[in-house]
């Protein structure tokens, strides 16, 4: 009786750290290849490239997984190096995947360049908030860790 409940309650402390949250998106066929996305009350339009029956009316999938990418380890970063006091005067995430030659076609390898400028930039905070975002924080890096070899490098220029 003890264990079943342990169990129990082990199960909800389970269900609800990982899956108390939900995200809704719409993918709407517009025509030929595209499609209108909506998220979080935002419209994108994807698209495909002509030789494929597209009209390249916006980007393709795949390459808004690095955005997505992109996006939750730049602000990871940024919110992480605020706390920290440290305040780069440009900063910029470029990301680029290798897809494999088979299909189905993912990345298999994606490569993060955090580029910074600023004067007397600490490189020890700036390594502990890309290391932080990437062993930590971004849902995104973890999910991509899955399927991908993740590479990163910091980079400051002046």
């Amino acid at each position: 009786m003890i264990s079943t409940f342990i169990f129990l309650l082990s199960q909800k402390i389970i269900r609800k750290k990982y899956f108390t949250m939900k995200t809704k998106v719409e993918i709407t066929w517009t025509k030929d290849m595209a499609f209108e996305a909506t998220v979080n009350d935002h419209k994108i339009i994807i698209d495909a490239d002509e030789a494929v029956g597209g009209k390249d009316r916006g980007p393709r999938p795949k390459p808004l997984t690095l955005v997505s990418l992109g996006g939750c380890t730049g602000m990871d970063v940024i919110s992480i190096l605020t706390k920290m006091r440290v305040k780069p005067d440009y900063f910029n995430v470029e990301i680029e995947g290798e897809l494999t030659e088979e299909h189905p076609k993912y990345y298999h390898t994606i490569r993060i360049n955090y580029i910074f400028r600023g004067k007397d930039l600490p490189m020890e905070k700036l390594e502990k908030a890309v290391t932080l975002s990437q062993d930590r924080y971004c849902g995104v890096t973890a999910m991509l860790d899955k399927a991908a070899k993740i590479e990163h490098k910091i980079i400051i220029k002046e």
